[in-house]
């Protein structure tokens, strides 16, 4: 197995040392998937900056963590569906929802069930969603902007899921109460 270094914020490629100093700040530590990502400055530098950008965007809070959920459980990213379960409580996403989308469940409430489906649908499709499925998304009261925001979305957690899954990125204390792995098939 191909060892990946956890930088931090003192050891990194000159070029990640402001993207790790203005992580830690955000976040009161370098996580190690940034620390991983340091490696490649431009990984590190687009993903940050895609993160902020879909933190922008026009989602509802609740429904931007069921977009990080979902497309980190169809990856099978265990890191990232621990860290995103973990802010999505701290975020007070309820906790039923939490589990659900960690069980790949359906939602109660319909205006997340619908961000799910459409989510699970981009991972799953590759992004060839169907109308039918966009109308029904929409029909939950979304909008196209909200489609393309759910893209932007996808990206940010291919981005994350794929590194993860190549350098078997340590899971930080931050989330080890969220701890999570896909059941094996027929479990």
């Amino acid at each position: 197995m191909i060892d990946f270094r956890v930088y931090d914020e003192t050891d990194a490629p000159e070029a990640a040392r402001p993207q790790l100093e203005a992580a830690k700040k955000r976040m009161g530590f370098v996580t190690t998937l940034n620390g991983v990502m340091a490696e490649s400055p431009e990984l590190l530098a687009g993903y940050n900056a895609l993160a902020e950008q879909f933190g922008r965007s026009s989602l509802p809070g609740p429904a931007k963590h069921v977009v990080w959920i979902t497309a980190s459980v169809e990856n099978g990213c265990e890191y990232c569906v621990a860290a995103h379960s973990t802010l999505a409580l701290r975020s007070r996403v309820p906790a039923e929802v939490v589990e659900a989308l960690r069980a790949e469940k359906p939602l109660q409430d319909e205006a997340l069930e619908a961000a799910r489906l459409l989510t699970h649908a981009m991972v799953v499709q590759r992004g060839w969603v169907d109308e039918a499925q966009i109308e029904a998304f929409m029909a939950a009261g979304y909008t196209r902007r909200h489609v393309l925001d759910i893209v932007l979305g996808v990206g940010m957690k291919t981005l994350s899921n794929y590194t993860n899954h190549i350098a078997h990125t340590p899971l930080d204390p931050a989330w080890q109460g969220q701890e999570w792995s896909r059941e094996p098939a027929g479990a």
